[in-house]
């Protein structure tokens, strides 16, 4: 049975680099396969971890639902499209990604998000984790793609709004009575040791009890800025220390 871990938080967070350093700890400690969903429709994941990206979920359902689809012979329609919707599997060594994407249009976004769900639990059997970077804000949990998640982690930038954010996720949580095992908080780019007063003000009113902050990190801003792989980044890095620690703590 596989591990999963939902990454979850308010747009500009850094949930996407977050699960990126997730996976980078997991890959350096060996502990493979692993199956990274981009469940956000503006998907970047794939650039965090060095992939290129081929097709995505939307992309599939798009074509199904607007054009005249020429199926095998033999082959029925829901068939044929799980066969087109597993050939967007990214792989790579010991690490998968599946990246849901979006269509064309502006329709909503529930059918490829139940799509996603079904192929998550399809293939959660052949992997040992899977990471799944959320869509910005908390329509994936409204819309249940993160139901049965043992660990989910809530990003917040260092800002009142940001932690409120997690606050209504935790709260959102609650109401769907989603299946999550256990929720820890991420302060993410702290830009100084300490958490500025307001914001520990905020958490404090809220209840807020962070699991780790995460440095503001020079090095990890460079690596985005020039698209190279989190994947790559050294030991050296204060957010990678920083994710490394709560991961160790999590699986101890």
């Amino acid at each position: 049975m596989s591990l999963s871990i939902a990454v979850a938080g308010k747009g500009g967070s850094g949930k996407t680099s977050v699960t990126a350093l997730i996976i980078r700890y997991l890959q350096k400690h060996d502990m493979r396969p692993i199956l990274a969903v981009d469940a956000d429709p503006n998907a970047n994941l794939a650039d965090s971890l060095g992939f290129k990206v081929s097709g995505t979920v939307g992309q599939i359902l798009d074509i199904f639902q607007k054009e005249k689809i020429d199926i095998p012979p033999g082959m029925t329609k829901e068939a044929y499209l799980e066969y087109k919707l597993n050939g967007v599997i990214t792989e790579g060594a010991g690490l998968d990604l599946l990246t849901m994407g979006r269509g064309e249009g502006p329709e909503c976004y529930c059918y490829p998000n139940l799509m996603l769900r079904k192929m998550i639990d399809t293939l959660s059997g052949n992997y040992k984790f899977v990471i799944i970077d959320n869509e910005a804000g908390m329509e994936h949990l409204s819309r249940r793609t993160s139901n049965n998640v043992d660990e989910m982690l809530i990003v917040s930038n260092h800002s009142v709004k940001g932690v409120r954010a997690v606050s209504q996720i935790q709260q959102l949580i609650a109401d769907l009575k989603l299946a999550v095992r256990r929720q820890w908080v991420i302060i993410n780019a702290v830009p100084s040791t300490a958490i500025d007063p307001l914001v520990k003000e905020e958490m404090d009113r809220l209840g807020i009890r962070p699991a780790v902050t995460v440095p503001w990190d020079k090095e990890l801003y460079r690596y985005d800025l020039s698209l190279k792989p989190l994947l790559e980044m050294p030991d050296s890095s204060e957010a990678v220390k920083a994710i490394d620690s709560l991961m160790t703590y999590l699986f101890t």
